[in-house]
């Protein structure tokens, strides 16, 4: 199946899913980090949209755990860039109906909570299909090792997904039921 269909049909099943029994439990995710002692503390994670996992509670937490927030901000031609954001600050809605954060400085996250459409058993992702995070991916790695964490539902989840060589692999996806 093409990535196109692939995501129509799931996006429609995760519009379907009950966000308030499907949540991602903080302390999955805060024992991931910790686990990997090389790790800095800047976090990166995105404001959902679209039924995405809501990543929100968990950002608030590692604020208050003494972690940097930043979430990205879209620019021209698929690009976009991490900024410094705390849960004091006021958002800006951008041309996609997104709140960001305003930008002052670039941040380079050490970890990153990525959102997905689908993804399959070898850490392999499914997006929009703007490759907004494939180029945020490789451009920080070019800088420094991140972790790349995919949050999504296991109803999400699919045996095999075309992929192409710009398509960045996660380090690890967690979803409500279990860690890949």
């Amino acid at each position: 199946m093409h990535k196109k269909n692939l995501r129509k049909k799931i996006l429609k099943i995760r519009k379907e899913i009950n966000k308030t029994k499907n949540r991602i439990n903080f302390f999955k995710v805060f024992k991931l980090i910790k686990k990997e002692k090389k790790i800095g503390k800047i976090i990166g994670g995105y404001f959902p949209v679209n039924n995405e996992i809501d990543n929100l509670e968990i950002l608030k937490k590692f604020e208050k755990k003494g972690y940097k927030i930043c979430l990205p901000v879209v620019k021209k031609n698929y690009d976009m860039d991490f900024y410094n954001f705390s849960f004091e600050e006021p958002l800006i809605v951008n041309k996609y109906g997104i709140p960001e954060p305003q930008k002052t400085k670039i941040v380079y996250p050490d970890i990153i909570l990525i959102p997905m459409v689908g993804f399959d058993k070898n850490l392999n992702r499914l997006g929009y299909g703007g490759g907004y995070y494939d180029r945020i991916i490789h451009k920080l790695i070019q800088k420094k090792k991140i972790l790349k964490i995919g949050l999504a539902f296991s109803k999400q989840k699919i045996n095999s997904l075309p992929i192409s060589k710009y398509d960045k692999k996660m380090d690890y996806i967690v979803t409500e039921k279990y860690i890949l």
